[in-house]
């Protein structure tokens, strides 16, 4: 490891003050400590149950380091400073601030406010609790229909007269299913929840009292009233307004005006604020403050990585290419591959043609592009094209074509005809064959390229002694 005098002098002296706390400096990346507790919290993580890929403490001990040290590369070259970053970041500190905060009297304000609005809409009316048979019949009804719906519910309430139950009435022959399925019942109802004439009916019933059949604009009632009684005090439905609320996100609005509110009499912007609270909050919580050191650690090398690393490896053919044929025993085939193009059409015609367009055309990738353009336009779809490598099982029609598979060709509903045209090839011919492994092998052996010149690049330390008391002290 690349040591110099600064940094051993800096482990030193921070690691003494930090063992007197208990919690000891178990490594020093480009100056900066890192405390057991942290080391402990990534590895005990990052080896909990469920994790796939576990490692011996020895073998997790560098990939923290490399870790650390493309934070490091990060915070050299200012990605900390980045908008996209600042925002990411102050979003997350957002999220874990806003809900520790807890504005009992905003909901509470709000709560009143619910109730107040509803018993003004109710205007002082009775709540009802009522049941109701409905026998549906429509505003254009012929007059044999208006005349079969009238004979129908006089013949309900003829039955309801008679001492029948009124709940299983309304279960056998009420059109309205929802409430049939309850023995008719409403539910607890008032002033404006209902249509016109049907309020206007229920509320000249008493409980226990039996309406005579009426019109509404959806059909032929009958009610029957169980209760009526006034608006409830706010006392009364409390928790039922706090659970309410609570659905429709008034922690979250009670937080906000909190914010908003704090910062105003405190003369700082809400950035500040919710920043004192965030810092409060890990000073006393360890594992968010680990967390957190994770998040923002990670949005960092993710950043760095993506931009200086991934992106430029992956729009890189040439490098892909010479990285392909350097490790071309890497990407052989256990089994042959069609290299080719499956093509769907309305007619055989088209089939016909397509074939025939892309058999002058030598670069196979744009095949598909050129049948497309061809063919298809905006509001107009005549062909279907799957392009690529397929083993057998890939595709039925390329097993039935091309790897002996018995059957017949089966196109789809709409795209009848099928045919392909292509190769079968023993291995890949080019890194193009087998790009998103090589892609994704270049990335990495890019990455890992990177990381070996941070390791000379910057300073690292670990401390063996305390690394033999992880989970062990």
């Amino acid at each position: 490891m690349k040591k110099t005098l600064l940094s051993i002098m800096v482990s030193m002296v921070a690691a003494a003050g930090f063992a007197q706390a208990g919690d000891p400096v178990i490594m020093t990346i480009n100056g900066k400590p890192v405390l057991r507790s942290e080391f402990e919290y990534s590895y005990n993580k990052n080896n909990s149950e469920g994790v796939v890929d576990k490692k011996e403490l020895d073998a997790y001990v560098p990939l923290f380091v490399n870790f650390k040290l493309k934070v490091a590369a990060a915070e050299d070259a200012r990605y900390d400073t980045l908008t996209t970053v600042k925002n990411d970041l102050r979003g997350y500190r957002e999220q874990i601030v806003m809900p520790t905060i807890t504005d009992t009297a905003y909901v509470e304000n709000q709560a009143r406010i619910t109730y107040k609005n509803t018993a003004e809409r109710f205007a002082g009316a009775d709540m009802l609790v009522a049941s109701h048979i409905l026998v549906m019949m429509r505003q254009d009804a012929t007059a044999a229909q208006q005349t079969a719906a009238k004979a129908r519910i006089d013949s309900i309430y003829q039955v309801l007269k008679g001492g029948a139950d009124f709940e299983e009435v309304a279960r056998e022959c009420s059109d309205d299913k929802g409430s049939a399925q309850r023995g008719g019942s409403l539910g607890e109802f008032g002033k404006g929840q209902m249509i016109p004439d049907f309020e206007t009916e229920a509320y000249k019933l008493q409980p226990g009292q039996m309406s005579a059949p009426f019109q509404s604009t959806v059909g032929w009632h009958i009610i029957k009233m169980t209760d009526r009684h006034p608006f409830e005090p706010y006392e009364y439905h409390h928790e039922a307004i706090l659970k309410f609320l609570n659905s429709r996100g008034i922690q979250q609005a009670a937080a906000t005006h909190y914010i908003d509110s704090i910062s105003v009499q405190r003369g700082i912007t809400r950035e500040q604020l919710i920043d004192d609270i965030f810092n409060n909050i890990i000073a006393e919580d360890a594992d968010q403050r680990f967390l957190s050191q994770e998040y923002y650690d990670g949005t960092l090398m993710y950043e760095m990585v993506k931009n200086e690393i991934w992106d430029p490896a992956a729009a890189d053919e040439e490098g892909q290419a010479k990285f392909y044929a350097k490790n071309k025993k890497n990407y052989q085939w256990d089994s042959p591959r069609f290299k080719g193009i499956v093509i769907r059409a309305k007619s055989e015609d088209i089939v016909a043609k397509a074939k025939a367009l892309i058999k002058k055309e030598k670069d196979d990738t744009q095949w598909g592009k050129m049948i497309v353009s061809e063919f298809n336009n905006d509001s107009v779809k005549v062909v279907r094209i799957e392009h690529g490598i397929f083993k057998e099982g890939d595709n039925a029609n390329v097993d039935i074509k091309h790897f002996g598979k018995q059957g017949e060709l089966v196109g789809t509903k709409d795209f009848k005809f099928v045919d392909t045209y292509g190769r079968v090839i023993k291995k890949p011919e080019s890194y193009k064959d087998v790009k998103a492994q090589v892609s994704a092998d270049y990335q990495s052996a890019k990455e890992q390229e990177w990381v070996e010149q941070l390791r000379q690049k910057y300073s690292f330390t670990v401390n063996e002694d305390v690394l033999k008391t992880v989970n062990n002290h």
